[in-house]
């Protein structure tokens, strides 16, 4: 597919996702190559990888998944005039995150992205933050294109940083000097089309020279 195809289709894939086929060490890799020719701050290139297929280690974490998941899917969430295509999007978003949060631990495999340092300290800075997360985000949203490139869907999840630490002792992660930026789950799907979502016009989100 050509590169304004690939940007503009790549879709969270959760119902979607074939929870059957396994995803190869080999391919993973080569989506990563990918992944590490993201820009990082200062080339620090701080990042670390952890890929979870060991069905044990996946249970344990969709158990942490699915207990950040229960309360968030409760709170009453944003809401959104008529005619925001937000509104219309939102059954359908919840119901496809409820269904992969109920079958977390079947995912083929889970990416998580981490990056050396933390900033969940008193008296960290915007500064320090956006550098943090600066140099590890366009390297995994590098992952997830190229994961859709070779035929695989991918999500993106955070739910499970409510328990990072609980996460990180399970997978060995060294807690104090990593931050776990998100949970990606991997898998081939069932084919069908992707189409580029409908999203709020550009009009009142962009500024000209001042707000």
């Amino acid at each position: 597919m050509d590169p304004h195809q690939l940007l503009t289709t790549t879709r969270a894939v959760r119902k979607r996702l074939d929870f059957d086929r396994p995803v190869s060490r080999e391919l993973l890799l080569e989506c990563l190559e990918v992944a590490v020719q993201a820009p990082t701050g200062s080339n620090s290139q701080g990042w670390q990888w952890m890929i979870v297929t060991d069905p044990e280690k996946k249970k344990v974490i969709g158990d942490y998944y699915r207990q950040s998941w229960y309360p968030y899917a409760s709170s009453r969430g944003a809401r959104y005039e008529e005619g925001d295509p937000r509104r219309k999007q939102m059954p359908r978003v919840a119901s496809s995150a409820q269904y992969l949060a109920e079958r977390m631990h079947e995912v083929p495999a889970m990416v998580i992205p981490c990056i050396e340092g933390r900033v969940d300290r008193p008296g960290v800075t915007n500064l320090e933050i956006a550098g943090l997360y600066g140099s590890i985000l366009p390297a995994a949203w590098n992952f997830m294109l190229a994961a859709r490139a070779r035929g695989l869907g991918t999500a993106w999840t955070t739910l499970h940083l409510k328990y990072e630490k609980e996460v990180a002792e399970v997978l060995g992660i060294p807690y104090e000097r990593y931050t776990q930026a998100a949970l990606i789950t991997v898998g081939f799907h069932d084919g069908g089309e992707f189409k580029a979502a409908e999203r709020i016009p550009l009009e009142p989100i962009v500024h000209w020279d001042t707000w």
